[in-house]
């Protein structure tokens, strides 16, 4: 069992979730049917324009086959797709075709050689927008290398070492055309079960960007969350503070505020077992004149 390090990607991951999901922006409506008969019929929108994935399943059952269409709208804007997810073994395939006609395909395998896993990714009709990544896991370490399919391909490399409490990072992207880096990060994170902190410099060592979360209870109904950005070529800096409540076993809200005046706030309900009521607001609290935003999210799952 694997028992490392995350992925560079997940430094800082627990803070920044907090701090911006649920915020939604947009009307998102979902439904999701399961059964242990290897079937999942669903259709909701997802704001991170990604695919259903395993981890989206419930834990403890066994699905094989998912169904998927989704609709979103967003100002005046409405869009809309149709994918399909199939698990066998150790592969999971999604395929997806959206309203401008777009077919989008991912093939996700594990363990082709032990603690690995494949990616490969590609969108048609744009076919230099295929994608090949690997991520390796070891106890003391993990690695990823993702791979532009074109004939000018970008390269990204990152690194983790370190153990599931504490890790140092480094991430890499290298352009093949022009012989040059597109990016370099370095991160450091300190995971533990009540508490969660990481500094990253990025930007190629314009931005650094520090966060702090903490529990504030065993129960994990209470956190409180900070984070603090800095651009040293603008000096430009964003200091957030922001938090969640667990009200009852059904109800959550959550909060935030940063030093350029925008509050933000989340209320989610759970009003029937599995489904999931998300109302979202932002408003600009240094000029109150400007119409706030609203989100509304529902996913409804039997």
């Amino acid at each position: 069992m694997f028992s490392g390090p995350g992925l560079f990607s997940d430094i800082g991951r627990r803070p920044k979730d907090l701090l911006t999901k649920d915020y939604v922006s947009d009307q998102k409506f979902s439904i999701s049917t399961f059964s242990e008969s290897g079937v999942v019929f669903s259709s909701f929108p997802n704001a991170r324009d990604e695919f259903l994935c395993s981890s989206d399943l419930a834990v403890g059952v066994r699905y094989d086959m998912a169904f998927t269409s989704t609709a979103v709208k967003k100002g005046g804007l409405s869009t809309g797709d149709v994918a399909a997810l199939y698990k066998y073994k150790n592969t999971v395939a999604n395929l997806k075709v959206d309203t401008e006609s777009n077919i989008s395909t991912t093939f996700t395998v594990t363990d082709i050689i032990p603690s690995t896993k494949t990616i490969a990714s590609m969108k048609f009709p744009d076919y230099s927008s295929g994608k090949l990544e690997v991520q390796y896991f070891h106890n003391h370490a993990t690695f990823t290398t993702a791979l532009a399919l074109n004939k000018s391909p970008l390269i990204d490399f990152t690194a983790t070492l370190g153990t599931p409490t504490i890790s140092f990072g480094v991430e890499a992207g290298y352009d093949t055309t022009s012989g040059a880096f597109t990016k370099y990060t370095a991160g450091v994170g300190l995971s533990k079960p009540e508490s969660s902190a990481s500094i990253i410099l990025g930007d190629k060592g314009d931005t650094i960007n520090a966060s702090y979360l903490y529990h504030l209870d065993q129960e994990k109904r209470g956190a409180l969350v900070a984070d603090i950005s800095r651009r040293f070529s603008t000096n430009d800096n964003t200091f957030t503070v922001g938090g969640s409540y667990a009200i009852d076993s059904l109800t959550v809200v959550k909060a935030k505020l940063n030093n350029h005046g925008k509050l933000g706030a989340v209320l989610q309900h759970e009003f029937i077992p599995k489904s999931v009521l998300t109302i979202a607001s932002e408003f600009d609290t240094m000029n109150l004149e400007r119409t706030p935003k609203f989100g509304l999210a529902l996913a409804l799952k039997a």
